[in-house]
């Protein structure tokens, strides 16, 4: 009866020959033929591959050698490697054939056993596959031949060829990397793997990867580039997230091994706004409890990618810029979640306390925003005071309490506003009874009688002083309790206290531990601090005690006591601003050299940095120690170690002469540097001065140029209504020409050719005149000859009369229209010429009655024109109103521009003073440089170190001015 074999869900169904093989297999090796006969079986089967015509024959040799590779590696690899790999250059176009020879090359090349081996023979086995792949990938073509065969759709000939591609990255990693970097379409033939629609391919393709991935950063850079993010993403997606199963760790690891140390690919990640796609995988729900092992490693590893991108290691901007995309795509309030929840298991707890303490490492918004978290209890508390209640109880798991301490540390980081709050909890103003506070829970772990727990709250409060004086100088107010009936002591003397007793307390732990971190707390606090230093020293006990503890010749484990009580004494030294008489600088440095010596002072400050925990500490921020007797250094101790270890050795070993002359060289720079800063203040004031007149030139010029734009725009407008009045006089001209004789005096205006044509006008109407008063002439001659004829006949008839009546009526007619003529022409001159030949074409007419229509017509005509003339007299009035106005408005502007050049030219005048003075304060800068580099130099020959930025500061400034000035 044949057994099932087990294989992964959804996987292709298998050739069934193949079970039939596997157990003939089994049997086979059962029977442990002899050594010579399974060489000489091998033998055979070698030749039949290479000397056999017939497919057939060389697919049954290489299907027998392959039931012969796992039990007979050697024998195999030796004698059969060449022809399999001639089977996979000739039969390219059998994928049985191809099938069974990679898996018989696995086999050869692969060290994992089924059987369980002794270690030695478990070394063999390592042994010789390395020594098959060394041999396999000695020539590249080899390697590029299976990339080759991976575009086969097979399955029987894509899956082996996945296996034995892996097996050789295992064995040979850096040399098979270099062959697939350097072949065409290589890295892209394997993306295509994850493509496949067969799960148990996809899969091994994703090892493949990971293999591949590994330390190259090249190779790294091009899988990310092949969209390798969006679809290893997705897979996850596709597999469930957290609560998928293998398939979700192994796309995991391989995103860490692309993103790890990898800061190009950690840009790309960012850039492409896949932080936000990492968000649903920290949604947990209410029940937590029973967690699969599979989805704890699975959130382990999604926490650690978010580690990865926030790693104190990375560069600080990439670092804050991926902490603010966290903070706003809501990631960081996802992990706090995780943090606050219950149910949640200690590992993934420990975790995400580590992740969170990254994510909000030096970043304000973030630190302020975990500040605000607080735990779902009745009343609610703080998730700070939540974590340091975990941390000062020695109950909780030791990572747990070094993950919380090293969350505590990150919120304090580069946040004075934190450091303030947990300071403020301390004093005595703040203190609320009815609630436990961070600095209560921190006081409770210094005091307390495990080890572990003092250690820790001392370097968390030593977090709250770190490089922040005000809060170091705050601190010295805190007041404790001891006892009923005694007075209150402060915090700084209760440490001390602790510090000095040392064996006489019980305690559960390292007593060592203890020490070290109430030493530490102490060097924080002072250094730095001369008011704290005052303080210290004001305890007539703590200087004996000190140089007690450097003297002694202690045990290895007290070494280290010894170093600190020796930084903590030069810190002395060095931040003394001799305010006490009895514990000057001068009397401390008399009072090691004459109880512990100046030489075995220094070689016992020196015992700290020559401990083994010391350059493990100093590596990277978080604590991570194996036992808890390990945790005796801290990461920013190890920086102020490092900042004063040279500093106090110098400080111990000047002498007294040599200390007078540096203060007096230090008072001498003091001076000058005074001057400097005053002489620098100064500069800056008129640079600021010299700014804001030339922001007001600048802002006049503008105005100037904006006065000048509208005169401008004035000007056109007044030429485009000077253009108007013309177009108007000229259609007035046209339309009158006809009608009107006032029109005659408004032809300046008008064109040549209109002119002309209106003179000729004239000159006709003159003739017509002339011609009229000819004809007058007549009528007077016929006048006088009929009165004449009427004197000569004594009694004329009725027909004279009426005749001589209806003359005399004719004649006034004429002189009153004579005289309206006349009128008119003082008016309009070439209108009276035009109603003067109407009037004489009037007379000659011999019908009166036709005459006095034609003058009551050319009357008329004459209102008319009178009329319109009046009208464009009104409009021309009103044009040259419009125009005094815009000469008025033109005057203006330029009144203004011409005060404004006139303003722009004194600031122009100031600005050359203003260059002068400042050339002057130059010349006295220069000199005053001049001084302090001879007096530094003194220094210099005198063996002091001199810090030159302020010196740095004050050539920046000057080039700067000069650089101002080359500017103007």
């Amino acid at each position: 009866m044949l057994s099932v074999m087990e294989w992964p869900a959804q996987s292709p169904d298998l050739n069934p020959i193949e079970l039939l093989w596997e157990q003939l297999d089994r049997m086979v090796r059962k029977k442990c033929p002899s050594s010579q006969s399974n060489l000489w079986q091998i033998h055979k089967l070698c030749d039949r591959v290479a000397s056999s015509t017939l497919l057939e024959d060389r697919r049954d040799a290489v299907r027998a050698l392959k039931s012969l590779s796992k039990k007979y590696r050697m024998e195999v690899g030796t004698q059969a490697m060449d022809h399999l790999i001639n089977i996979l250059q000739t039969d390219r176009s059998d994928s049985e054939i191809l099938g069974y020879a990679l898996d018989t090359l696995y086999n050869i090349l692969c060290n994992d056993e089924e059987e369980e081996q002794d270690e030695n023979a478990q070394k063999q086995s390592d042994d010789l596959g390395a020594q098959f792949t060394e041999q396999f990938v000695q020539d590249p073509e080899h390697v590029t031949l299976l990339l080759t065969l991976l575009e086969e759709f097979d399955f029987h000939v894509r899956w082996p060829g996945v296996k034995l591609l892996t097996t050789l990255l295992k064995n040979q990693g850096v040399q098979v990397q270099g062959i697939i970097l350097v072949s065409p379409m290589g890295v892209s033939r394997l993306m295509d793997l994850l493509a496949d629609s067969r799960e148990v391919i996809r899969n091994d393709g994703l090892l493949l990867l990971q293999q591949l991935t590994k330390s190259n950063a090249a190779i790294q850079k091009i899988v990310a580039f092949e969209n390798a993010f969006e679809r290893l993403l997705d897979i996850i997606t596709e597999e469930g997230s957290s609560d998928g199963g293998i398939v979700v760790e192994d796309c995991l690891l391989l995103l860490l091994n692309l993103l790890k140390n990898n800061s190009s690919n950690q840009n790309f990640f960012k850039e492409g706004s896949y932080i936000q796609r990492m968000k649903p995988w920290f949604e947990i729900g209410d029940d937590n409890s029973g967690w699969s092992a599979q989805k704890v490693t699975n959130l382990h590893l999604m926490l650690q990618l978010v580690r990865v991108m926030v790693s104190p290691v990375n560069s600080p901007g990439a670092t804050s810029s991926c902490q603010k995309s966290m903070y706003q795509c809501g990631l960081l309030q996802q992990l706090c979640t995780i943090l606050m929840a219950t149910g949640v298991p200690a590992d993934i707890l420990t975790e995400t306390i580590n992740t969170v303490s990254e994510v909000i490492r030096g970043s304000q918004v973030n630190q302020d925003y975990f500040a605000s978290v607080n735990a779902p209890s009745n009343p609610p508390r703080p998730a700070i005071v939540v974590l340091l209640m975990s941390m000062v109880n020695e109950r909780q798991p030791f990572v747990l309490r070094c993950a919380v301490l090293y969350c505590f540390q990150c919120f304090l980081y580069k946040n004075q506003k934190g450091q303030g709050e947990i300071v403020a909890t301390l004093l005595p103003s703040t203190i609320d009874a009815n609630s436990i506070s961070a600095g209560q829970l921190l006081c409770g772990g210094l005091f307390s009688v495990d080890s572990l727990s003092n250690w820790c709250a001392a370097v968390a409060l030593a977090h709250s002083l770190q490089d922040n004086l005000t809060q170091k100088e705050q601190l010295l107010r805190v007041q404790l309790a001891t006892s009923l009936g005694k007075p209150p002591v402060s915090l700084l003397q209760q440490c001390t206290n602790i510090l000095s007793q040392g064996d006489k307390i019980v305690r559960r732990g390292s007593k060592v531990q203890t020490r070290v971190g109430l030493l530490m707390l102490l060097c924080t606090w002072i250094n730095n601090c001369p008011i704290a230093v005052t303080h210290f020293l004001h305890n007539q006990e703590n200087v004996p005690f000190l140089t007690a503890q450097i003297s002694e010749n202690l045990g290895e484990d007290e070494r280290l006591v010894q170093g600190l009580c020796a930084l903590l004494l030069g810190i002395c030294i060095y931040y003394n601003d001799n305010s006490l008489e009895n514990n000057t600088k001068d009397k401390l440095k008399q009072l090691i050299e004459k109880r512990i010596g100046k030489e075995n002072f220094v070689e016992k400050l020196g015992f700290i940095t020559k401990h083994e925990l010391y350059s493990r500490a100093a590596q990277k921020p978080q604590p991570v120690f194996l036992s808890p007797e390990q945790m005796l250094f801290d990461h920013e101790f190890t920086k102020l170690v490092k900042e004063l270890e040279g500093v106090i050795t110098k400080a111990v070993h000047k002498s007294n002469e040599e200390e007078k002359k540096e203060e007096e060289v230090k008072k001498t720079l003091e001076q000058h540097d005074n001057i400097v800063t005053r002489y620098k203040e100064l500069i800056r004031e008129q640079d600021t001065q010299i700014q804001e007149l030339k922001e007001q030139v600048g802002s006049m010029s503008s105005q100037s140029e904006q006065m000048q734009t509208t005169v401008t725009q004035q000007l056109s407008q007044i030429q485009q209504h000077k253009d108007q009045y013309n177009i108007l006089k000229l259609k007035l001209g046209k339309d009158s020409q006809p009608n009107s004789q006032g029109e005659g005096s408004q032809v300046n205006g008008l064109q040549t050719e209109e002119l002309t044509q209106l003179r000729e006008e004239v000159e006709e109407l003159c003739k017509q005149r002339a011609l009229l008063q000819t004809q007058l002439g007549d009528k007077d001659t016929l006048k006088s000859s009929l009165t004449s004829e009427t004197a000569e006949s004594s009694a004329g008839g009725s027909d004279d009369t009426e005749m001589l009546k209806e003359l005399e009526g004719l004649r006034s007619r004429v002189q009153s229209q004579l005289a309206e003529i006349n009128q008119m022409k003082s008016e309009r001159q070439e209108l009276l010429r035009r109603a003067e030949a109407g009037s004489s074409e009037a007379v000659s007419s011999s019908d009166g009655a036709v005459d006095a229509a034609k003058m009551a017509e050319v009357e008329s005509r004459l209102a008319a024109q009178t009329t319109e003339m009046e009208r464009l007299k009104g409009e021309a009035q009103s044009l040259s109103e419009s125009r005094a106005e815009l000469d008025q408005q033109l005057a203006a502007a330029t009144s203004t521009v011409a005060i404004l050049q006139t303003e722009k030219a004194k600031l122009q005048s100031e600005v050359q003073d203003s260059k002068k003075e400042q050339d002057d304060l130059l010349m006295l800068l220069a000199d005053q440089d001049q001084k302090i580099h001879s007096l530094k130099q003194k220094l210099k020959d005198l063996g002091e170190t001199v810090d030159d930025e302020d010196d740095l500061d004050c050539r920046d400034q000057t080039d700067e001015d000069y650089e101002d000035e080359d500017e103007d």
